[in-house]
């Protein structure tokens, strides 16, 4: 007997060893190359909350006003492009419902215009391409892909530094569970503004340069622990005046204990999270698995079919040459 192996067996065979070359490849290079930060974002989350702010018109702190916290975050394609590096625009406003609706942003309650530059894929910030501030840190509007739990430090745009935030176990967000993380601001100094004397106590000056400080009862982030995306953020913003050299605040500017995302902005940052991971999470998990199960089965159906191989049976018979006609 011959043994010759048939082209099935060599296609299943061929078939299961690439599908076990393809698991690994899919876990190992294309999902860490799937996970990138986007250069064409365009969101916008908006906080709310309750607190005391400063009226400019009446030169004195109005409690119990509404507080709402609109950031427009858009991709800069062409900067983004040329550097390889994500660059977003951000703008932050703060208003109560007296400035709401405004139809310039710069009538609003405050309004911060700012540049934020990080790796496609490790989030870790990149100094280049204008950006403004000069941003530190592992993490500012999200967290780097495959969030771990351990302390971060956080960019705090106010503060003008970095905040620890450490991880505080998980919560459900929508019904979508991310990590908790945590962390509070002391009084800091962050910058100086002209004011009217009699703001800070000191009615006998027309103009003082007061110190601005800064402080924040609490901030609250729950992220999505395999894109890093933040889908609920609180925070807790006290802002005030002192005068030069002063140990204690003369005016308060903000003041909220509470400020956070909205329904409607925790629901958009879930379904965007469910989105981003469910896509992570079939190239770098149910795909390799996939392929690998696949792969080993037909390997070994494949290679028992080419051991076996294809019997053919072999003549024993010699050939009868008694009737075949001589030629002279």
């Amino acid at each position: 007997m011959r043994r010759t192996a048939s082209p099935i067996s060599l296609i299943l065979l061929g078939l299961g060893t690439f599908l076990l070359v393809l698991a690994p490849m899919l876990a190992w290079y294309v999902e860490p190359r799937a996970a990138v930060n986007p250069i064409d974002i365009d969101t916008t989350a908006v906080y709310r909350g309750t607190g005391s702010v400063f009226d400019t018109e009446e030169l004195e702190t109005v409690p119990g006003q509404r507080i709402t916290v609109t950031q427009r975050v858009r991709g800069n394609v062409a900067e983004s492009e040329r550097s390889g590096d994500a660059v977003w625009d951000v703008t932050t406003t703060v208003d109560t419902d007296k400035t709401l609706p405004a139809a310039d942003p710069h009538d609003a309650l405050d309004f911060v215009p700012h540049r934020w530059v990080m790796d496609r894929r490790t989030t870790e910030p990149v100094h280049c391409c204008g950006e403004k501030p000069y941003i530190e840190g592992e993490a500012y509007l999200k967290f780097p892909f495959d969030v771990q739990k351990r302390t971060y430090r956080w960019w705090d745009n106010t503060l003008g530094g970095t905040v620890m935030l450490g991880y505080r176990g998980t919560e459900k967000i929508q019904g979508y569970t991310g990590y908790r993380f945590t962390g509070t601001v002391p009084p800091t100094r962050v910058g100086s503004r002209l004011v009217p004397g009699s703001i800070v106590d000191q009615p006998n000056r027309p103009q003082v340069l007061a110190e601005e400080w800064y402080s924040n009862h609490g901030f609250v982030l729950v992220v999505d622990q395999a894109t890093g995306r933040v889908i609920y953020a609180q925070t807790g913003p006290r802002r005030t005046l002192r005068a030069p050299g002063a140990d204690k605040d003369a005016a308060v500017l903000l003041d909220s204990r509470k400020i956070a995302f909205t329904t409607d902005t925790q629901k958009e940052a879930v379904r965007q999270a469910k989105r981003d991971s469910g896509q992570l999470r079939a190239v770098g998990v149910t795909a390799p698995i996939g392929a690998a199960v696949a792969g080993f089965v037909l390997a070994v159906v494949g290679g028992v079919l080419v051991v076996r191989g294809r019997r053919r049976p072999e003549s024993d018979e010699t050939p009868d040459t008694s009737r075949v006609p001589l030629t002279i």
